[in-house]
């Protein structure tokens, strides 16, 4: 059970990469007072976990009822976790896992972001559902599974939550390189990751 906590936690973590959320968080919450940047990253965390327990939840009846074997999904999902290290490496914004310019821009102008882009795609976006559909489809048979790939879910929720917290001291402490940094340390995990849930998926499937 350790070991499953400990392999859930680090895909997840590095997906989500709570140290890379804090330099958008910031820019998204540029000029608002401390207590409306407290207000948006804890909405949008709630947010983010009921959309991501949903998924841990629901996500095997989902794939059932649309008829998607879990080998072909290991090996969608392992793509689409592939562009989303392809993005952490070069630190770019392609929509995939963060938001782009001119979603920023639209973000700026809204009172509450909490739900977008904070929510989804930043915390909740499509690596992360992904990766616990993934989890979920992979480990639900086992004992106690399912309560494992929660637990693996609050936990790097929490480190999120702490990121968007403390973004504004991330920032000072790391600055904008620094985070960039960490981001490609993790794509380049990532993408090993990713490619091992495509063969485990060829070689499921042949």
């Amino acid at each position: 059970m350790i070991d499953l906590f400990l392999d859930s936690f680090t895909v997840l973590f590095v997906v989500i990469d709570p140290i890379g959320l804090a330099p958008i968080f910031a820019a998204i919450t540029h000029g608002g007072t401390a207590a409306y940047r407290r207000r948006m990253a804890m909405r949008g965390a709630f947010i983010a976990a009921i959309i991501l327990f949903v998924f841990v939840l629901g996500g095997a009846a989902l794939l059932s009822a649309l008829g998607i074997g879990m080998p072909a999904f290991q090996i969608a999902g392992g793509v689409l976790l592939f562009l989303v290290a392809a993005d952490m490496v070069f630190v770019r914004q392609s929509g995939i896992r963060s938001t782009t310019e001119r979603e920023q821009r639209e973000a700026k102008q809204k009172e509450d972001v909490s739900v977008f882009p904070v929510a989804f795609p930043l915390i909740a976006g499509p690596g992360a559902l992904t990766t616990v559909l993934l989890m979920s489809g992979k480990y639900a048979q086992q004992r106690y599974g399912t309560v494992v790939i929660i637990a693996v879910v609050s936990v790097v929720l929490v480190f999120a939550l702490v990121a968007l917290l403390q973004a504004a001291r991330i920032m000072r402490l790391m600055g904008e390189t620094g985070a960039n940094v960490v981001t490609r340390l993790f794509g380049v995990i990532l993408t090993a990751l990713a490619v091992q849930y495509v063969l485990n998926g060829l070689r499921v499937a042949f």
